[in-house]
């Protein structure tokens, strides 16, 4: 296996580029959404099973489907690709600040009644601090979906790594296939790790004794 070939040949190092591009702008969106609709349904739990039996829905179509269903409103290449991988992945970061908000321990509003403190600086300064190493768990969470549907991006002409695994599909070519195939293993391994120590930072520093 000529590994030096097969990187050049499918220009590896700019498919890593636009894979990187497409999965930061992803996750970076997933981030704003689920965090901001965690906080919205704080403030209106009436319509947390409502909001989350729709995004359990949403999570059962299998990525294939939805980005085929996403074609005909974003056309081919990156935004539906980045669209499905908004979808998939609010769920958990959603659902993880909402529980990260609504799970403190009565003791901590107590104290912070005492000291003065109205709703809003409430949730600003104990809430959300105490939510953190659980919205983090969300996000890491979604940084496995958004890995995948990433790659799968390559067969709707997103680029990124799933454009070479595509290739070496159609050419049957082995080397291509196994090369790229271990390289986004390899890639999603470092951004889980970059996720974990962050969560486990955010544990240390903020989790509830």
């Amino acid at each position: 296996m000529d590994i030096r070939w097969v990187w050049e040949s499918q220009n590896l190092t700019q498919r890593t580029l636009e894979h990187l591009r497409m999965f930061g702008i992803a996750l970076a969106l997933s981030i704003v959404i689920g965090v901001l609709l965690g906080l919205y349904l704080y403030r209106r739990p009436k319509l947390t099973p409502i909001v989350f039996n729709v995004l359990n829905i949403l999570e059962t179509v299998p990525t294939l489907a939805l980005l085929v269903l996403l074609l005909p409103i974003l056309g081919l290449g990156e935004r539906p690709t980045i669209a499905a991988s908004v979808i998939y992945s609010i769920l958990p970061i959603a659902r993880n600040t909402y529980t990260g908000l609504t799970s403190v321990e009565r003791s901590y509003i107590e104290v912070a009644e005492a000291i003065g403190l109205n709703e809003r600086e409430m949730l600003i300064k104990v809430r959300f601090p105490l939510a953190l190493p659980l919205i983090a768990a969300g996000v890491r969470i979604a940084v496995v979906f958004t890995m995948g549907v990433v790659t799968l991006g390559g067969l709707i002409a997103a680029g990124g790594l799933g454009a070479p695994i595509q290739t070496g599909i159609h050419l049957y070519d082995r080397d291509i296939i196994i090369v790229t195939g271990l390289w986004v293993g390899i890639l999603a391994l470092i951004l889980d790790g970059v996720a974990a120590l962050i969560e486990r930072y955010l544990r240390d520093r903020y989790g509830r004794r």
